[in-house]
């Protein structure tokens, strides 16, 4: 304990937390995201509505406006859909999804993209020939053309049956196989820069092995930009997702995320329901500038030029 309370000032009067405390939008956006992930963590307890469970569920309150309409309900604050799910309870489950996948595809593609990022850097040569190559074809294509191969092949390798119930692992595998290449290209400079300093040199001469230098003193040294890419790579993470489940090559309606119910609520937008899709879309476009604005606010953080 006497420890702890020296550490958490140093940490109150380090530069990134005086950059984050003058930063009034970081601070907008750091906010809004936490009420977002605890809405979405916490929305089985939150929710006024389990709109999965039928037996919660009155046909007698579809298609309700929101409260402020003329004939809405504080009962649903944001609505009902043409089944009587609530859509704020909606979106609250909805969130959880998208964050999940957003969350989960951006460690997939960091610890992939890291591990050969470092590999090619260190090594170079044929290994790191073939890599860049590899990656170079890749981003030959729009990432959301590459994710629609990827869930393609993994949900064509599924029989029929299994699909809806791995939809989830295959949108994380889809999406964190697209965004590997950014990481990978980052590290793999960052690493060859490191790998010439002097004491990359007194490691090898005392006998230090290639694994050990490149986990415990080139792999601390590249961390700083792959933070910055992983924060902004999940607000296109979430929308990647997103246009997925719009697309019909998402979640399925049992489990929708933000995108399904986007996708759903769109077929009803023009006989006017229009709350249905355009709150659901509101939360994802918040949900997307705040990790954003977060994320510009990190990159210049730790950029020593803009200090």
């Amino acid at each position: 304990m006497s420890n702890f309370m020296p550490m958490l000032y140093a940490f109150w009067d380090s530069d990134i937390t005086y950059s984050f405390r003058k930063s009034r939008v970081a601070v907008i956006s750091a906010l809004v995201l936490l009420a977002m992930f605890l809405t979405a963590i916490f929305a089985p307890s939150l929710a006024p509505q389990n709109p999965f469970d039928i037996a919660e569920l009155d046909l007698f309150d579809s298609e309700l406006p929101p409260f402020w309409v003329e004939g809405g309900s504080t009962a649903y604050l944001l609505g009902t859909d043409t089944q009587a799910r609530d859509v704020l309870s909606s979106i609250m489950h909805g969130m959880r999804i998208s964050l999940l996948v957003g969350f989960a595809s951006v460690i997939l593609a960091a610890v992939m993209g890291v591990a050969l990022g470092l590999l090619g850097g260190f090594l170079g040569g044929i290994v790191d020939a073939v890599l860049m190559r590899i990656a170079d074809v890749l981003l030959s294509f729009p990432p959301i053309l590459v994710a629609l191969l990827i869930n393609g092949i993994l949900r064509g390798a599924l029989p029929s049956s299994a699909q809806a119930e791995s939809a989830l692992i295959v949108l994380i595998l889809s999406i964190g196989l697209t965004n590997w290449v950014q990481y990978a290209r980052t590290v793999r400079g960052s690493t060859m820069v490191e790998r010439r300093k002097e004491y990359i040199e007194a490691a090898r001469t005392l006998g230090t092995g290639k694994l050990a230098i490149m986990m415990k003193h080139i792999l601390p040294n590249v961390l700083g930009p792959v933070l910055v890419i992983a924060t902004i790579n999940l607000g296109m993470a979430v929308l990647t997702e997103a246009t997925l489940s719009f697309l019909g090559v998402g979640m399925p309606p049992t489990q929708p995320s933000l995108g399904t119910l986007i996708q759903i609520g769109n077929e009803f937008l023009f006989s006017g329901i229009w709350w249905v899709v355009v709150f659901p879309a509101a939360a994802l476009a918040i949900l997307v500038l705040a990790v954003n604005l977060l994320g510009d606010w990190l990159r210049d953080a730790l950029n020593p030029k803009l200090r």
